[in-house]
């Protein structure tokens, strides 16, 4: 039988702290008049323990909707390679004979009428654009998975650990010194961050936030944990890991405290990661640390809270629609894609930062 997720486990606490925070909020109100980022409106509330639910179910979906295009395996991964080897195909015959007809030549003894038109690559052809990146990104994700598992690679190892205070040692800080790099790339590369951004799309910042968690996961790539395989730590307990590192980020989503003294200087706290959610300049992409903020030190993308933080996107999505605060970022995505005239611009749209953007030829 398989034992219950430990993060499942702790939703009454959860919502224990949740409701805890609401009664400190009402005991300490706002100056009159004034809005508090960190207080609790329905909507909002609703919105996040919606995503919440979805990302806890979103892994048996994704698991049935996944497995038969995974390669290796599944019954149809054929079908989505061919498409995105054919889609790919169509897409560059088409941006031959759009870029043929936008430069060719008049007549001899004319001179042109109107500078050549470099437009769009139009619906098709855009479509046909979006088609090719998704298929092979989700070739390349799904196969990703499947090979880096934690069970797959501990099944190539002769190391175990076992299940003592060691192997929970390495596997805890094995997965905090993993998450710091994966968290990072979620802002760095917009692939991940069209599904990083469900969790930054409040305005709000309270113990419901932490439980905005995305869907997507399934459609994007990581540096994977399961390497903590290949150094002995069995696959039970790098979940476990997984669970606690994500427990302990839950309290940190909080305006209460404000600081934890001499701590602050090794754990990632309230402080610290109110910056990371900050859409301020100073503060964008900054504080990716999970249970320990040392890496953010370390690897120069530390910032210390001392300036009122604005929680949110630089550009808020303005509603608390789930579908809307799941996919905004998804259907963004795409139009950029579709609209880009070459590979270099559709991969860069995908692979790139989320601000890049393509240069005017």
């Amino acid at each position: 039988m398989r034992r219950p997720d430990l993060t499942v486990l702790a939703i009454p606490a959860f919502f224990g702290a949740m409701a805890a925070e609401y009664l400190w909020q009402r005991r300490h109100p706002a100056p009159p008049g004034t809005r508090r980022a960190g207080d609790y409106e329905l909507a909002d509330t609703m919105a996040s323990l919606t995503m919440g639910v979805g990302s806890l179910v979103a892994p048996f979906v994704a698991e049935r909707l996944l497995d038969p295009v995974t390669p290796g395996g599944g019954r149809y991964a054929k079908v989505l390679m061919g498409a995105a080897v054919v889609t790919t195909a169509a897409t560059s015959v088409a941006d031959v004979v759009r870029r043929h007809r936008a430069g060719s030549l008049p007549q001899t003894g004319t001179l042109p009428t109107a500078p050549p038109r470099v437009g769009g690559p139009g619906r098709v052809t855009g479509g046909m654009a979006v088609a090719a990146v998704a298929s092979t990104a989700l070739t390349v994700a799904t196969t990703w998975s499947a090979q880096t598992s934690g069970t797959r690679l501990f099944g190539t190892t002769r190391r175990d650990l076992g299940t003592g205070v060691l192997a929970n040692a390495v596997a805890i800080l094995g997965w905090d010194a993993i998450y710091y790099w994966n968290h990072r790339l979620n802002h760095e590369c917009r692939w991940l961050w069209a599904m990083h951004v469900v969790h930054h799309s409040s305005e709000h910042y309270n113990l419901s936030t932490a439980l905005r968690q995305p869907v997507a996961e399934g459609l994007t790539m990581s540096v994977p944990y399961g390497l903590l395989a290949l150094v002995g730590v069995r696959p039970s307990v790098i979940e476990n890991a997984r669970a606690l590192n994500l427990i302990y980020q839950f309290w940190i989503h909080t305006e209460a405290i404000r600081s934890i003294g001499w701590l602050e200087n090794v754990l990632n706290t309230p402080s610290h990661h109110r910056v990371h959610h900050g859409s301020n300049s100073r503060y964008l992409d900054r504080n990716h640390g999970s249970i320990l903020i040392v890496w953010d030190r370390i690897f120069g993308t530390f910032e210390k809270e001392d300036e009122p933080v604005v929680y949110g996107l630089t550009t808020n999505i303005g509603t608390h629609d789930p579908v809307t605060i799941a996919t905004h970022e998804w259907r963004a995505l795409a139009g950029d894609v579709a609209a880009a005239t070459t590979w270099r611009d559709r991969w860069s749209h995908l692979l790139r930062g989320p601000g890049w953007v393509a240069s005017t030829p």
